[in-house]
């Protein structure tokens, strides 16, 4: 027994021990907890500033990319105007047409190169208005249904008819656009293309499955990065306009492979942005 100052208490040595050995364990619990918060906050701290670099090397890539935009689009408009009239004074001579229309191929090559940087590089709000998603779905498979029968894909819809997107129209037909174009892409010999939309967990998702060859888990990460593309043509810019439309509209989107076979991209957007439909 110790006794204490001042008095003539006193207190067991286990007694100490035990209050020091509780302390003790306190103090490494909470320097526990310190230690995983700051290396949360750390890490958080490093995919933010990854982010921000990326975000910074996009802008100034996309000011590059829109300044020299417009001067090719300056030069391919004469260009296409003289070659149709050059394909008229030729008439009736094949060799030549067969040659312009060559030179035709390439200028739209090019003109929809030019077109998508400049979907790409627009960074201008969205013009929102109530957008029945689905319906602009069947307009898009619709314009593109000769080549969809053409390359024997099958389109299989399942969608809900009963929500409408605060969204812009344009914009949001352009991402469905390029996601029906991806999937066609990667299905040339046929397949089937299956677009569904439903609510769920407070968003409205809208999936594009196809049955093509699927992603590779190196190309998973890189997706939707400008540029990137595992096709021989295109401008690699597609699924990185659809993720551009996405994020405008406060949503978010992803990419994975289907269970058997093919790839799957999934759009979200927020429930807030929705109204039934009448």
């Amino acid at each position: 027994m110790f006794p204490l100052p001042g008095g003539d208490e006193s207190i067991d040595l286990r007694d100490l021990l035990q209050c020091w050995d509780k302390a003790t364990a306190r103090l490494q619990e909470t320097h526990e907890s310190l230690r995983k918060e700051v290396t949360r906050l750390t890490d958080e701290l490093e995919v933010k500033n990854r982010e921000l670099a990326r975000k910074n090397r996009l802008a100034d890539l996309g000011l590059v990319a829109s300044h020299i935009a417009h001067e090719v689009r300056n030069g391919l408009m004469p260009l296409t105007l003289y070659t149709g009239m050059l394909k008229r004074n030729l008439g009736a001579d094949a060799e030549s047409s067969r040659v312009i229309g060559k030179i035709e191929s390439g200028l739209t090559v090019l003109n929809t190169t030019v077109d998508d940087l400049l979907h790409f590089t627009a960074d201008r709000q969205p013009n929102r208005s109530y957008v029945p998603t689905s319906e602009l779905i069947r307009d898009v498979c619709e314009d593109l249904a000769p080549q969809l029968q053409a390359q024997g894909v099958q389109l299989r819809l399942d969608l809900t008819d009963r929500e409408m997107l605060l969204a812009d129209k344009d914009m949001l037909k352009r991402a469905f656009l390029n996601l029906t174009l991806n999937a066609l892409d990667v299905m040339p010999k046929g397949g089937i293309l299956t677009i569904t939309s439903q609510v769920n967990f407070g968003h409205l998702e809208i999936e594009f499955a196809d049955t093509g060859c699927g992603i590779t888990s190196g190309d998973v990460r890189r997706i939707f990065d400008p540029f990137f593309s595992t096709k021989s043509t295109g401008t690699g810019l597609g699924l990185a306009i659809v993720q551009r439309v996405v994020e405008v509209h406060e949503g978010q989107v992803s990419a994975m492979n289907c269970p058997d076979f093919g790839a799957a991209f999934t759009l979200m957007f927020p429930i807030k942005a929705m109204k039934a439909a009448a």
